[in-house]
């Protein structure tokens, strides 16, 4: 069962980035796709959600969670800081300026989370 449910993980993983980078391409534009509530909004969450449980499901099945294990502490943490990012840069920044520098710190991040899940180690790219 465990590889199915990274599997699907990983699938999460590569359609929460298309949507990220989409979903900032149209904020840059101003597209009005932005505006629709499925595009936008629905099935981002919608992924992030699947993402989100199945993350929860192989930590259950390996036993090992943060503040257990250095690696996931750094991923919790990161996530959190993906997030917050992904709010300003698609919903709160004030300016245009100020949704890019966030949308594009949010790649940095997204990848430094990507390298810390392939390597378990707690620096990702970093280390």
């Amino acid at each position: 069962m465990y590889p199915i449910i990274k599997h699907i993980h990983l699938l999460c993983v590569a359609l929460s980035f298309g949507a990220y980078l989409l979903r900032g391409i149209w904020m840059l534009t101003n597209s009005p796709m932005m505006q629709r509530k499925l595009i936008a909004t629905v099935i981002p969450h919608a992924i992030n959600g699947v993402l989100l449980l199945s993350a929860i499901a192989m930590m259950v099945m390996t036993s090992q969670y943060p503040f257990q294990q250095d690696w996931l502490t750094s991923k919790l943490l990161g996530l959190i800081a993906y997030i917050v990012l992904g709010v300003i840069a698609l919903k709160t920044g004030k300016t245009r300026n100020v949704r890019l520098i966030a949308w594009l710190a949010g790649f940095a991040v997204f990848f430094f989370l990507a390298s810390v899940g392939r390597t378990h180690n707690a620096l990702g790219f970093l280390a």
